[in-house]
């Protein structure tokens, strides 16, 4: 398909934050379109908790993004004006390292992350130019409010129960009911897993039994080795921003158990030593899905009605700034949502 849309310098607003924490509108332009670029027009970002850490860094923020293709490139290929999309925490990669073409690109040692090159671009903003490997057709019947949390929320989750083979008998726990937790809640219970969630008090316990769950307990005071779960955990998926008492969790689980870690966190990895070994559990460190996956994890996802729970705010600066406070203060519950008003888009 030939170039579509712009000959010169194509503008539009992102927004950044700065040393001071406060974040504000920019104009950025790229060239003209060129090899297998598409302009987006973005009606959706996802807010996640990984923008947190770059909220004071100056780039462009926001990597959970939905839109409409308004150009092409001279090298696209199957995207055409008008269509949905979506993209998520990467961006781009060598594709032909082992790991690229292993249909590992997350891996790749030239990999494009979220906040780790210079040319990034963000998702909250009104534009975005992108790769067209690296974008996501939204299935169709999918709106792109539901859509832009999953680019990575839901890519996250569904990546660690996916690419490592999560047996549909598999008893699932899932640690915390957020951003991330509401979500593997869903996931976990459509694939036909037995899913138990453990949250800090019983507050979150309709809503995860609504979600999906089969059973629920309310971690708060817990003593190691005094709490009778009955069967226990396979797969233990950890999606609080802080680490858990490891020795509380390591008992509940089943011999060759299996937990991934899936929060941020800057903190050592600690654990007690004899219970990893005695029963045979593994770590499993997990990023965000790689683009066999992610595209599954849509499909999935629009085949099952899974949806993240919004709070919604506009794209504009004071809209931008509400949004990182409610993530901040721990009251969005559970994914935000910034949507782009129809004046102000492409």
């Amino acid at each position: 398909m030939g170039a579509q849309g712009p000959s010169s310098d194509i503008s539009f607003t992102v927004f950044k934050g700065n040393k001071s924490g406060e974040i504000a509108a920019s104009t950025a332009s790229v060239p003209s379109l060129t090899a297998d670029q598409v302009l987006v027009s973005i009606t959706v970002s996802g807010l996640c908790g990984t923008d947190l850490h770059y909220k004071k860094s100056g780039i462009a923020l926001g990597h959970e993004g939905a839109g409409i293709v308004k150009a092409t490139g001279p090298a696209v290929r199957n995207l055409k004006v008008g269509d949905h999309v979506g993209w998520g925490y990467q961006h781009d990669s060598c594709g032909q390292c082992d790991q690229c073409l292993r249909g590992f690109e997350t891996f790749c040692p030239e990999r494009h992350l979220y906040g780790s090159h210079e040319k990034h671009q963000g998702s909250i903003g009104t534009g975005a130019v992108w790769r067209e490997a690296f974008l996501f057709r939204i299935p169709e019947g999918m709106s792109d409010e539901d859509a832009a949390p999953l680019m990575c929320g839901g890519a996250t989750v569904f990546n660690a129960l996916e690419m490592y083979q999560t047996d549909p008998t598999a008893r699932v726990g899932i640690v915390g009911v957020g951003g991330l937790g509401h979500l593997a809640i869903q996931f976990a219970s459509k694939m036909g897993c037995d899913t138990v969630v453990f949250s800090g008090t019983d507050s979150k316990k309709d809503e995860a039994m609504k979600l999906g769950a089969n059973a629920f307990f309310a971690m708060k005071d817990v003593k190691p080795n005094k709490l009778d779960i009955g069967r226990k955990v396979d797969v233990l998926l950890v999606t609080t921003s802080a680490q858990p008492d490891w020795k509380v969790y390591l008992p509940l689980m089943a011999p060759n158990a299996k937990i991934f870690p899936l929060s941020v966190s800057e903190d050592d990895l600690n654990l007690p030593y004899m219970p990893l070994l005695l029963s045979g559990i593994s770590i499993q460190g997990s990023l965000v899905a790689p683009r066999w996956v992610h595209k599954k994890m849509l499909e999935f996802a629009a085949l099952h009605n899974i949806k993240p729970m919004n709070n919604t705010f506009e794209m504009n600066e004071d809209g931008v700034n509400k949004a990182f406070e409610t993530l901040e203060n721990g009251k969005m519950r559970y994914r935000g949502i910034l949507v782009t008003p129809k004046e102000s888009r492409l």
